[in-house]
């Protein structure tokens, strides 16, 4: 019976040979060398498979590592550039040797301020406008500072205020010595200016008694230095915002220093949701009317306050209970006049200059406040105007430091 079925699977197996077509060769697999070739193919992509996993995990890992590694540098590189966290042990010691780091600002411990300010008292006020308040601060015998505590609502000016300042080296620019943040309380920290701001010295009790028409003329040239620098030499150039006498800051010596850069600007450049700022009496009529900001707008404001040190009068006076004149409506039609220029002039510098030189000081007033900003001068050609009129103002054998004093950074 076996020997009838094997007979029968031969000839099947012929027969179906024999069915091709000519010329066609069958190959016949083994059901268990299909399954083995099945498995090895499986085994071969599934090794493959791993091992691409395994280089892009690799991959993955080492770039992982090294941006992390990268990320922790850069954060390092920007807290040392920051500044760093100062107390009353190493205060003088970190400040000093941070002070030839050009982008380097100090973080200072709050007990340190408030040590040094008998804990903000009103004895060691200074200034104060609205919630500015401004303090002396005792470090140490030699080590004296101007205390700032910025308002609470203005994170983004403070934060801007840093900025500037870190990255900002100019004789007539304030120096930022650091800063300090508590709670909800911001303090910056400046070098102290004895002589307090141009305001207070105008305006306050002393009524500008000891601002001489020199000591006035160098001032205004201390301040346009210091704008011509933010215009043509900062990089990126810079719009202050806020040129006011009162963020012109006086030495001992009253050499003048600009201050306050919360508002400041990158000039030419489009910035988006920027609100209206500046102080009345200063601001550029283009700027009320339609928002636009140049340096030009710098220059009106510097305008005002030659103005101020020409008149010895606020930029805004209150003629009634609710009106207001301008310093620069009432001046103008004065200052073209030079027969009622002289008596225009602060009672206190009257009679104490050469009228030619009255007569290009009111001369560079008029063009500083051109309503029309074209028609106003670069402040570099403002400067180019006023230095000559400093030098001929000093006595015989005083030196060019009087005019331009050489002051460590």
């Amino acid at each position: 019976m076996s020997l009838l079925v094997l007979f029968l699977h031969a000839a099947l197996a012929h027969t179906s040979a024999n069915a091709q077509p000519p010329g066609v060769k069958v190959r016949m697999v083994h059901h268990q060398n299909l399954n083995k070739r099945i498995q090895i193919s499986l085994i071969v992509c599934s090794a493959l498979l791993l091992g691409i996993f395994l280089l892009v995990l690799y991959v993955w890992f080492r770039r992982h590592r090294s941006l992390t590694s990268s990320s922790s540098k850069s954060q390092g590189n920007m807290e040392a550039e920051k500044g760093e966290t100062l107390n009353p042990v190493n205060a003088k010691l970190n400040y000093s040797r941070m002070a030839d780091k050009k982008s380097s600002v100090a973080i200072f411990d709050f007990q340190l301020l408030e040590a040094a300010t008998n804990s903000f008292s009103n004895s060691n006020v200074m200034a104060e406008s609205g919630s500015r308040i401004v303090y002396r601060a005792h470090l140490d015998e030699n080590f004296h500072a101007a205390v700032k505590k910025a308002d609470s609502d203005a994170d983004r000016e403070f934060e801007n205020e840093v900025s500037w300042l870190s990255k900002i080296r100019h004789q007539n620019i304030i120096k930022l010595m650091g800063y300090c943040i508590h709670g909800e309380s911001r303090f910056l920290v400046y070098e102290l200016m004895e002589n307090g701001s141009l305001e207070t010295q105008l305006h306050g009790p002393n009524r500008g008694s000891s601002l001489t028409w020199y000591l006035r003329l160098r001032i205004a040239v201390d301040v346009a230095r210091a704008l011509e620098y933010l215009h043509e030499h900062s990089n990126p150039p810079v719009v202050h915002r806020d040129i006011k006498s009162s963020n012109v800051l006086l030495d001992s010596n009253f050499n003048a220093k600009l201050t306050d850069f919360g508002l400041a600007i990158s000039s030419g450049v489009q910035h988006k949701n920027m609100k209206m700022s500046g102080t009345l009496g200063y601001v550029a009529p283009e700027y009320i009317s339609h928002g636009k900001l140049t340096d030009k707008s710098d220059v009106y404001a510097f305008g005002v306050v030659l103005l101020e040190l020409l008149t010895g009068k606020k930029p805004m006076e209150n003629m009634s209970s609710d009106q207001y004149q301008s310093l620069v409506s009432w001046a103008m039609p004065q200052l073209t006049d030079r027969l009622k220029l002289p008596s225009i002039v602060d009672p206190v510098i009257k009679d104490t200059m050469d009228l030619k030189h009255l007569y290009q000081v009111a001369a560079v007033a008029v063009l500083c406040v051109q309503a029309e900003p074209s028609y106003r001068p670069l402040i570099t050609d403002v400067l180019h105007s006023l230095i000559p009129l400093v030098h001929n103002q000093l006595k015989v054998g005083a030196s060019l430091t009087d005019i331009e004093p050489v002051r460590s950074e």
